[in-house]
């Protein structure tokens, strides 16, 4: 399968987001105490938060995954049991 390269289209690698104002002062000082700017505070957040978003997201479906079998095992163990 031979992939096209992806068009980079004009200001489809914009991305807006809305913060709280709180949020937004949080990042602004941030970036001052280490004099980068505003966007280059944001761009290295989101490249350490979402490695560590894909961790918790993957590790949440793994304990639903454990749940569920062990809430059909005592199901299981249950309907035995009765029996």
């Amino acid at each position: 399968m031979d992939q096209e390269p992806a068009r980079k289209i004009r200001g489809e690698h914009v991305i807006n987001l809305r913060l709280s104002y709180e949020f937004k002062e949080r990042i602004r000082r941030l970036a001052d105490r280490y004099d980068r700017t505003t966007s280059d505070m944001m761009r290295t957040l989101l490249k350490i938060g979402i490695p560590v978003m894909e961790g918790i997201s993957e590790a949440e479906e793994e304990m639903v995954k454990e749940y569920v079998a062990l809430i059909r095992r005592f199901r299981k163990m249950k309907n035995i049991k009765e029996l």
